[in-house]
C-alpha cells in the first residue's frame, strides 16, 4: 500500500472493501439526492483506490517472493 498520510491510507483492505460495498449498495438502492449520490460516488472512487493500492502491494510481494524462490 502507498505511504500516504490521509486517513484512508490507514484503512485495511477489508475495511475499505466493506465500506465500498456499502457505498455501492446505497447507490443501487437510489432515493438519494443528486448531491448525495455524487458524494457517495466520489467516496467509492477513493475506497476503490485504497483497495487497488492494497492489491498492487500484494502483487508486488508475491512477485518478489517468486523471484527470491527462483534464485
Amino acid at each position: 500500500m502507498t505511504n500516504g498520510t490521509g486517513p484512508d491510507e490507514r484503512l485495511s483492505y477489508e475495511q475499505a472493501r466493506a465500506e465500498l460495498a456499502s457505498v455501492v449498495e446505497r447507490l443501487e438502492a437510489g432515493g438519494t439526492s443528486l448531491e448525495d449520490s455524487l458524494a457517495l460516488w466520489e467516496r467509492g472512487e477513493q475506497l476503490a483506490d485504497v483497495c487497488q493500492s492494497w492489491l498492487d502491494g500484494a502483487r508486488e510481494r508475491i512477485d518478489a517472493a517468486r523471484r527470491d524462490r527462483a534464485e
